[in-house]
């Protein structure tokens, strides 16, 4: 075993995005979708639904992601006391929410496009289903009700840059596919149809867009079109407007949606020149007594086999291992150049 030590240059930094489905089994879009009745029973399933990939007798059910409504006056929801507190209500807890998780901003309202949104549906992908955040472009999801039809995804490769909320970068979403308009910007008439959110893997979608009623085509490829979904906003009643949205998505029948994660990989580049590495301590080459080459074959033309690199800190203490695929034939005609990828 040979030491040597290793110069600033032979590090070299790299990252690198991977890129996958979010959807469990892999699956390149959600075509089917299922929800718990106990849950869209309950108190929460008026204004939250957990939706999962197949229904309760499958072992493959796993939750995908989750659909929320909220409104900042509180409409389509049960106040908490609407004689004390009239518009407080669940509805208006998660918009409030969601408005200090997206914009980091309480006192800011959602703008999609040009028009400020009272009304929002959010889709929130569920944790264990991305690695880092989801990646821009990717998104394709079709909303439907009855008819009509429209097909929805952000504007990444519209715009140079996207729009920061704080810390949060945040894209428009659009009637097209695969991150661009079909036509103009592809707003509603009710501005934009939504924000996406990569990093939070959150899509905040403008419920006054997908009611608008408009005569405009059912493939979603023309703009000021919606589905006339019929968000019920009325104060101190109970909408089940969530529903309403889980209704619309299963009419679309397609929710594709990606995930990226940067993996950064330090690259160590071990040189073994000529001169170096050419003995070994094994005691099948040396003599443990005497410490003499015990063929003399050896003593002016020895033979090395490496097949292990050990990366060391000052103190010798071992940090990190790599294996060779092969034992790599080293002698004084031979040099070679080893590279250890560490990834983290």
């Amino acid at each position: 075993m040979g030491f040597k030590r290793l110069d600033p240059d032979d590090f070299v930094v790299s990252a690198q995005s991977i890129t996958s489905t979010c959807w469990s089994g892999n699956a390149t879009a959600l075509t089917t979708f299922f929800t718990q009745s106990n849950q869209v029973a309950s108190i929460s399933g008026k204004y939250y639904t957990n939706v999962f990939n197949a229904d309760s007798g499958s072992a493959d059910r796993a939750s995908q992601f989750q659909i929320a409504y909220g409104n900042s006056s509180g409409g389509g929801a049960l106040a908490y006391n609407n004689t004390a507190a009239p518009g407080v209500s669940p509805t208006s807890t998660i918009y409030g929410q969601y408005r200090t998780l997206m914009l980091e901003d309480e006192n800011s309202s959602f703008i999609f496009g040009n028009f400020t949104g009272s009304s929002i549906y959010v889709l929130s992908v569920e944790r264990a289903r991305y690695k880092e955040a989801l990646l821009p472009g990717s998104l394709n999801l079709t909303v439907g009700k009855a008819s009509k039809t429209i097909q929805l995804t952000d504007n990444s490769k519209d715009v140079t840059l996207p729009t920061y909320y704080g810390t949060q970068r945040a894209y428009q979403i659009v009637s097209g596919s695969d991150g661009a308009a079909w036509s103009g910007n592809g707003y509603s008439y009710s501005g934009s149809y939504g924000l996406f959110f990569p990093d939070t893997a959150t899509i905040i979608l403008n419920g006054a867009a997908l009611d608008d009623n408009s005569s405009a085509g059912s493939t979603g490829t023309n703009d000021g079109e919606g589905i006339n979904l019929s968000t019920n906003t009325t104060a101190n009643t109970n909408g089940n407007n969530n529903q309403k949205m889980f209704n619309a998505i299963v009419s679309g029948s397609n929710f594709a949606l990606n995930s990226e994660e940067t993996i950064t990989s330090d690259f160590v580049f071990v040189r073994a020149r000529n001169s170096e590495f050419n003995y070994s301590e094994n005691p099948s080459y040396i003599s443990g007594s005497t410490g003499e080459v015990i063929y003399n074959y050896f003593i002016n033309n020895p033979q090395t086999y490496m097949t292990t690199v050990g990366l060391y800190n000052d103190s010798n203490d071992l940090l990190a291992v790599a294996k060779l695929s092969k034992p790599l034939n080293k002698d004084f005609t031979k040099e070679a150049l080893i590279r250890v990828k560490l990834d983290f």
